[in-house]
């Protein structure tokens, strides 16, 4: 017999940052919340993560910067931001009170620059930081993430300057993921987040030239998901640390199947630009999810995937 809704908690904890519930939207595809307001009740998620922002305003890559896919959008924006400045001016202080927990998505060239990026951040009032150590789309993106004590020491390095919860967002473009999951944990992380966009190009072939302006970019959307999920599981099953679930999640049996593999919470990405109310109608639905597994809590169902 299934427990009754009304009595299932939602509330989900990674490490020092503590959520009302385990759906979040992915940095890059919600704008800065301002975009949605009028669409969804953005007080209702469990976390919005605005577009990554660098320490200089940058314009990003050269068009085409996203194409559709038979599963999915590759993009290469090239982080197209105003940069931390203009960050802290004009869209951290709206997105403070929006009602919901702000993670900020940084992105340096340097580990001098994640830190100061991080410490910024934190000290203008985010909940948490999330490093995006994991772009495809730029120039040394992923060099710290492809690597664990690269890894380890820029997570180390924010987590000493940065009072608020730190979170490392990984790339699957790595042999071993736990390896450098394992950096993250041992830097400090309070969570790691799985996975960021697969390196991937589309082809004009009648131009014989790539359709993205960069050439390659990353790919996101459904057709990841399975490869998202195996980097969860390997995670769960070899390092000590909370998992934000990220890949190719739009309906309510995505979020289950990652908290079943060991993720604590989830983004929402790819799924916000053809369904921006995708979000809070899975918070609606996560809890007759949960009872169906007789769950009164989503801990109890993380991570409880048998092999």
């Amino acid at each position: 017999m299934t427990q009754s809704t009304t009595t299932v908690d939602l509330t989900t904890t990674l490490g020092r940052l503590s959520l009302p519930n385990p759906i979040l939207v992915a940095s890059g595809t919600f704008g800065y919340a301002r975009e949605m307001e009028n669409v969804i009740d953005v007080s209702r998620l469990g976390g919005v993560l605005p577009k990554t922002i660098t320490a200089e305003p940058r314009v990003g890559n050269a068009p085409w910067r996203t194409v559709e896919t038979s599963a999915g959008l590759l993009n290469a924006i090239g982080l197209d931001n105003d940069g931390i400045d203009a960050f802290l001016e004009h869209h951290l202080p709206y997105l403070r009170t929006i009602g919901a927990p702000i993670v900020v998505s940084v992105a340096g060239r340097t580990e001098d620059e994640f830190v100061g990026l991080a410490a910024r951040v934190a000290e203008h009032g985010a909940d948490a930081v999330e490093l995006n150590l994991s772009c495809p789309n730029v120039s040394g993106g992923i060099d710290f993430g492809i690597n664990a004590e690269s890894c380890r020491k820029v997570v180390a390095a924010a987590r000493k300057a940065c009072s608020a919860p730190i979170l490392a967002k990984l790339t699957p473009n790595v042999t071993k993921i736990a390896e450098v999951a394992k950096g993250a944990a041992d830097g400090g992380a309070d969570a790691v987040c799985l996975i960021n966009t697969v390196l991937a190009m589309a082809i004009d072939w009648r131009r014989q030239k790539p359709v993205l302006g960069n050439g390659m970019g990353g790919l996101s959307g459904p057709a990841i998901k399975p490869i998202a999920l195996r980097c969860v599981h390997q995670v769960r099953s070899s390092v000590d640390v909370p998992i934000i679930g990220i890949g190719g999640i739009s309906n309510i049996d995505d979020v289950m199947q990652f908290l079943v593999a060991g993720a604590s919470a989830v983004q929402i990405g790819t799924a916000n630009y053809y369904d921006p109310t995708v979000s809070t109608r899975l918070i609606d639905e996560l809890p007759v999810a949960l009872s169906e597994l007789n769950a009164t809590s989503v801990k109890e169902v993380v991570g409880s995937l048998t092999i």
